[in-house]
C-alpha cells in the first residue's frame, strides 16, 4: 500500500532561509513538508499506476480510500494553498470569464481557474484529473455543484454519501444507519471497482486506530489555550496544526508522529510560559482572549494574523479548526466499529451543525476558554459558513455576557480583503474591550 512520503519527525527543524518573512514552529515547517509530500504523490502517481481520488475536507473518507490505494487530491486544500502562494487572484479572474459568477464560491473559481491554467498545482508540478469525485455531502450545498462542473470536464467517475443534516444537533441510529448503508452499498462497490482492490476491514481498522491516536495529540493540543498565557493560537497558528489530520494523512504513522511532535513542542512551551509564536516571534504579553467564527483569508494570512497579534489578541478557539472533524466533543474514530464510526465522522462535522449548534459550541468555548469576548469573520462567498451570522452574534453575546465583533473578508480572493477596513474594525473592538476591562464590565 503506497502512502504519502512522509518526512521524518526529526526533519522538522526550521531550515536555514533568511528570505522568509513568517517565524514559525517546528511543527509548522513539518506540516509545510507534508502537505508538499502529498503533492508529489499526487504529480507521480500516474507513473506508479496510481489511480486518484478527489474529495473534500469535511466528512472526508480518507482511511477507507487508503485501503484502495488511492492518491488523494483534496480540491478545497488546492485553492487555499494557491491563495497562501498569492496564485488565486487570476484563477478566479479566469473562471469568471469562462462565465462563473462573482458570487460563487471563491475556493470553487480557484479550483476552476487551475483547471483552465492546466492542472498545474500550488507547488508548481502538475496534478493529475481524478479517476473518481468522492462528495460526502456535510452541509454546504455548493459541493455538489462544485463536482458537478469537475465531472462535466473530465467526464470521471463520481459518487456521492449522501449525510443527513442535523436538525435537531444530536446524531440518531437511524441517521447512522443509513449511511452505513450507502458505505457497504454504493461506495464500497465503487471503489472496489475502480481499483481493482477488495474491501480489507481490517486495514481499515488499523487505519482508523491511528486517526484516534493523533486525534487524541489534536485535543490536547487545542485545549492547551485554556492556559494563561495560551501557549498557542487557535486560529491563526491552528490552521497549521490541523492541516494534516484534515487532508491526506489522517490515518497514517506520519500523522501520529506529528502530533505526538506537535504535541511535545506545546509542552515545552506551557513548562516555559510562553505565549504563542505570531509572525514576528513568540507574543510578548496576552493582552485579549477571543474565540473565532469563520474561516480565515488566505490571500493576506500573515497581514490578517498580524492584526490580531500586534493588538496582542490570542484566539483561544474557533469553529474553523473543526471544519474537518469535532473532536474536542469526544469524537474519536473507532477501528472496533468502522463503517459506523465514518459514518458519525460524516455526521459531525462542523459545517453538517445547524444554527443552535453553532451558538452552544460558540458560548461554550467562551466560558470555557475564559474567553474576554468573540470575533466573527463574515467569509463573501462561503454560505456554509457566513448564513446566520448575525444571529449568531447576538445570540453568543447574550448567552455569555461577553462583546462580539464583526469583520468580512474572502477566503482566497484578493479583491475582497480591505485591510484598512478591517484593521480599523479590530482595533475599535479591541479599544472597547479595554475600556470594559478598565471599567469593570469585562
Amino acid at each position: 500500500m503506497s502512502t504519502p512520503a512522509t518526512p521524518a519527525v526529526k526533519s522538522a527543524a526550521k531550515p536555514a532561509a533568511p528570505k522568509k518573512e513568517v517565524l514559525k514552529e517546528d511543527a509548522m515547517w513539518l506540516q509545510k513538508e507534508m502537505i508538499n509530500a502529498n503533492y508529489n504523490d499526487l504529480a507521480t502517481a500516474r507513473e506508479r499506476n496510481r489511480k486518484v481520488s478527489a474529495t473534500f475536507v469535511p466528512g472526508n473518507l480518507n482511511e477507507l480510500l487508503m485501503c484502495f490505494d488511492l492518491a488523494r487530491s483534496l480540491p478545497e486544500t488546492n485553492a487555499l494553498q494557491n491563495g497562501m502562494r498569492k496564485k488565486s487572484g487570476k484563477m478566479i479572474m479566469d473562471a469568471e470569464r469562462d462565465g462563473h459568477s462573482e458570487d460563487v464560491c471563491t475556493y470553487v473559481k480557484a479550483d476552476l481557474g487551475m483547471m483552465l491554467q492546466g492542472q498545474v498545482g500550488p507547488t508548481g508540478q502538475p496534478l493529475p484529473t481524478p479517476d473518481v469525485l468522492l462528495l460526502s455531502y456535510t452541509g454546504c450545498f455548493t459541493f455538489m455543484k462544485w463536482f458537478e462542473l469537475v465531472r462535466q470536464k473530465y467526464n470521471c467517475e463520481t459518487v456521492m454519501l449522501h449525510v443527513p443534516y442535523q436538525p435537531e444537533g444530536r446524531i440518531t441510529p437511524e441517521m447512522r444507519d443509513y449511511v452505513v448503508k450507502q458505505l457497504r452499498e454504493d461506495i464500497i462497490p465503487a471503489l472496489e471497482k475502480l481499483s481493482g482492490r477488495a474491501y480489507d476491514e481490517e486495514k481499515l481498522a488499523h487505519h482508523l486506530r491511528l486517526s484516534a491516536q493523533a486525534e487524541d495529540d489534536l485535543v490536547w493540543v487545542l485545549q492547551s489555550a485554556k492556559h494563561r498565557p495560551s501557549p498557542i493560537d487557535a486560529y491563526f497558528g491552528a490552521v497549521y496544526y490541523v492541516g494534516p489530520i484534515f487532508s491526506a494523512f489522517r490515518g497514517t504513522e506520519g500523522a501520529v508522529g506529528y502530533y505526538k511532535a506537535l504535541r511535545a513542542e506545546i509542552e515545552e512551551r506551557i513548562r516555559e510560559g510562553k505565549g504563542p509564536v505570531t509572525p514576528d516571534g513568540d507574543m510578548k504579553e496576552e493582552r485579549f482572549r477571543v474565540v473565532v467564527e469563520g474561516p480565515p483569508n488566505w490571500t493576506s494570512f500573515r497581514q490578517f494574523w498580524k492584526m490580531f497579534a500586534d493588538e496582542g489578541a490570542v484566539a483561544v478557539a474557533s469553529t474553523y479548526t473543526k471544519v474537518g472533524g469535532v473532536y474536542d466533543t469526544g469524537f474519536r474514530h473507532d477501528p472496533s466499529r468502522p463503517l459506523e464510526s465514518l459514518a458519525e465522522y460524516c455526521l459531525g462535522c462542523y459545517t453538517n451543525l445547524g444554527l443552535p449548534s453553532r451558538i452552544d459550541m460558540l458560548a461554550n468555548y467562551v466560558k470555557e476558554y475564559q474567553a474576554d469576548g468573540f470575533l466573527i469573520n463574515s467569509v463573501k462567498s462561503c454560505n456554509s459558513f457566513s448564513a446566520g451570522q448575525l444571529h449568531i452574534l447576538r445570540e453568543v453575546e447574550a448567552r455569555s455576557g461577553k462583546p462580539g465583533g464583526f469583520i468580512e473578508s474572502d477566503l482566497v480572493d484578493p479583491r475582497y480583503f480591505s485591510a484598512a477596513n478591517i484593521k480599523n474594525r479590530l482595533e475599535s473592538y479591541f479599544q472597547m474591550l479595554e475600556q470594559k476591562r478598565l471599567g469593570g464590565a469585562a
